[in-house]
């Protein structure tokens, strides 16, 4: 199937806690169609993938930002 896809890498990270794998992509079909975002989380050998479109996409970060600001201190550092 990744023959019909074209996969860009647009992060890595490294989750400190668990050491988890985590990698952004953005997908789009070489048929067309709208672009997605695959989400890559990986725990050993183990992957859980998520594809989501924009709105998804934005709606999940808002609320990981919102999240993240709550848990900052007054001087932006975690609490």
């Amino acid at each position: 199937m990744e023959d019909k896809l074209t996969v860009t890498s647009l992060a890595r990270l490294r989750a400190p806690i668990g050491g988890q794998e985590i990698e952004l992509q953005q997908i789009e079909y070489r048929a067309g169609g709208m672009p997605l975002l695959r989400i890559r989380v990986r725990e050993g050998r183990r992957f859980t993938v998520f594809d989501i479109d924009a709105g998804t996409a934005g709606e999940w970060a808002e609320h990981m930002s919102r999240w993240a600001r709550d848990q900052a201190g007054p001087t932006g550092a975690p609490k």
